[in-house]
């Protein structure tokens, strides 16, 4: 497996994020504030594209649960989109990260629920 690459774009007021890879303890930190960094203060959401994560541990978990804490202290929402059939989305909805944060199946879904709010 290899660690995490990230990507983000912006779609009007929405930052599109997707991880590629293993989110681990070696990564976790760094992916973290590179996601907080990326979303700059006039962005109402991020979109966090999960489906090509093919590993993530605890520090993983950590990380989504610190991230949506700082984006909720900016007033901004995080939006995660895993498909219900992936081994991520088990460890989430296991850990609670799904119900927490908002879990969406696929990125279209998660941009309406985000523009909905």
């Amino acid at each position: 497996m290899k660690l995490a690459d990230l990507e983000m774009s912006r779609q009007q007021a929405v930052i599109m994020a997707r991880l590629v890879g293993e989110v681990d303890m070696s990564n976790a930190d760094e992916l973290r504030l590179a996601l907080a960094d990326g979303i700059p203060n006039d962005a109402q959401a991020m979109v966090l594209d999960l489906t090509g994560v093919d590993y993530l541990d605890s520090a993983g978990i950590r990380m989504l649960y610190v991230l949506g804490e700082d984006l909720q202290a900016r007033r901004q929402r995080i939006q995660i989109v895993v498909p219900g059939s992936s081994l991520v989305a088990d460890v989430l909805r296991l850990a609670g990260v799904s119900e927490h944060l908002g879990a969406a199946e696929t990125v279209d879904e998660a941009l309406e629920l985000v523009r909905q709010a």
